[in-house]
C-alpha cells in the first residue's frame, strides 16, 4: 500500500511528519486527511490569528502535495 505524509502550515511554520500512513487508495487517503483534520479543526480555529491561514497537506511518497485543506481567517473591513 502506497504511504502517505502529512504536512502542516501555519504562518512561518512549515513541518511534515517523519513516519507514514498506509492507505489502499487516493480515496482512502482523503479519507483520512478529512478525519484528521477534522479532529483538529476546533482547536486550530479557536487559535487562528485574524488574516491568517492555516494548511494541512497530505503528500504522497515522494512528499509531493495530493491533496491541501485550508483554512483561512480574513478581516473584510
Amino acid at each position: 500500500m502506497p504511504l502517505y505524509f502529512f504536512r502542516i502550515k501555519n504562518g512561518r511554520y512549515s513541518g511534515s511528519s517523519d513516519y507514514g500512513t498506509e492507505c489502499a487508495d487516493r480515496s482512502a487517503a482523503w479519507k483520512e486527511l478529512t478525519s484528521v483534520c477534522a479532529d483538529m479543526a476546533a482547536g486550530i480555529s479557536r487559535k487562528l490569528a485574524e488574516n491568517s491561514e492555516w494548511q494541512m497537506e497530505l503528500l504522497d511518497e515522494s512528499k509531493r502535495p495530493v491533496f491541501r485543506i485550508r483554512i483561512i481567517a480574513e478581516s473584510l473591513d
